[in-house]
């Protein structure tokens, strides 16, 4: 990787991608995913709505991605993520466009569903499609990457927001990022990605012979049904926890400061853990590298239960949470790859974003209604018992034998 570098391919070859999708994200992730957080309350307080109801807005965005993303694979297979990403950069732009002119309920609510169409076609998983459509069996290394970039999203989201509405207010805001999507992201898309799609090649060994290629199992059946459940019951936690889990600690009585400092670990224990994957995980197989990252969740979930939820418990929880997160982001590019190949890799990802997202938008509202309903106890034993389905469904995952 670092050979490519020195000769250019960052910006002549193949390597291109990864570095026009390390950009894209960074800004499709903080203008799209990470700013409702900071602006939907500014909205529901505009607009008399309840928080829970302007949220909701949020939740039908990603439901609405969901249902869009099997198509979204489909098509990058078929025509490349210059095409499709490049179409929805500008259905993102038109969203948000929407949201900084909303008025009424009705039309928030379509503003969110033009946005969701557009995130479909946004996020990591058609960046992971596009990346396997270029690279074919050899993208795990460029979605390593890709995902490191991408850590990033909320450390310049969030900021960049805040300042922003402080600046020009929260429909000004909108309309920046809205530019940002139509101008910044759409353009390279369309202009910068590479168009070419790899092709199958034949290892060779020491006196050129062929080499028998990697054992893959078919994109269908028991082994494809356990990848999916198991991403998508993994799903649950990042986008429950995301939404409360600093909220929880807050009613413990842990301050304030305290809290957002624990907040803060997330991100770089996420960011140090893809960086060492990239390092020493070359030679393990995506599956093991899954099983490891919802171990540790699950660990980290019987730390809180045992010792209960203190300054310290918190972070060790935050900074496992964050390991295990950013370890699991990859796992969901490379193994499907690994155990199904590079042949429809988009429209195989597709399928399986569309039940991460849909359990990304139910999540929160799950989660808050547990919350209030029983106990923060329970929310966090619920988030718990989805990372053990999770690990089940790993575990019951056999690789084809060589």
């Amino acid at each position: 990787m670092l050979r490519d570098m020195m000769t250019g391919a960052w910006i002549r070859g193949p390597w291109r991608a990864v570095s026009v999708l390390g950009v894209t994200q960074i800004i499709a992730w903080g203008t799209i995913f990470y700013s409702p957080v900071l602006i939907a309350p500014l909205v529901a307080a505009e607009h008399g709505w309840s928080l829970s109801f302007t949220m909701g807005g949020f939740s039908l965005g990603l439901l609405i991605a969901g249902l869009v993303a099997p198509f979204v694979g489909r098509s990058i297979d078929r025509y490349g993520g210059h095409v499709v990403m490049a179409a929805g950069a500008l259905v993102s732009a038109a969203g948000l466009l929407g949201l900084a002119a909303v008025q009424g309920r009705a039309t928030y609510l379509l503003a969110w569903t033009v946005t969701g169409a557009g995130l479909g076609a946004s996020l990591y998983d058609p960046a992971f499609a596009t990346l396997g459509r270029i690279f074919g069996a050899a993208a795990r290394r460029p979605i390593t990457v890709l995902t490191l970039a991408g850590g990033f999203a909320s450390t310049a989201g969030w900021p960049a927001t805040h300042l922003l509405i402080g600046a020009v207010g929260w429909r000004g805001t909108y309309v920046v990022y809205a530019l940002l999507m139509a101008a910044v992201c759409a353009p390279l898309y369309a202009f910068a990605l590479p168009r070419t799609r790899a092709t199958a090649s034949v290892p060779k060994g020491a006196d050129g012979a062929a080499k028998p290629s990697a054992p893959l199992l078919p994109p269908a059946g028991l082994a494809f049904a356990l990848v999916t459940a198991a991403f998508t019951a993994y799903a649950f936690v990042p986008s429950a926890l995301a939404a409360h889990l600093l909220a929880i600690f807050g009613r413990t009585g842990i301050d304030a400061a305290t809290v957002v400092t624990i907040g803060a670990l997330f991100g770089p224990a996420q960011v140090a853990a893809r960086v060492t994957e990239l390092a020493f995980g070359r030679d393990i197989h995506p599956l093991l590298v899954g099983r490891a990252a919802v171990t540790l969740l699950i660990a980290a979930f019987a730390l809180l239960a045992l010792f209960g939820i203190s300054p310290l418990s918190a972070a060790a929880f935050a900074v496992a949470f964050g390991a295990a997160n950013g370890l699991v982001t990859i796992t969901r590019g490379a193994l499907p790859l690994a155990l199904f190949g590079a042949d429809g890799y988009g429209r195989m990802m597709g399928r399986i974003s569309g039940f991460w997202l849909g359990m990304q938008a139910a999540a929160p509202l799950v989660m808050a209604f547990v919350a209030e309903r029983a106990s923060d106890a329970t929310a966090l034993a619920l988030a718990a018992a989805f990372t053990m389905v999770a690990l089940v469904c790993f575990a019951m995952i056999r690789r084809p034998k060589s």
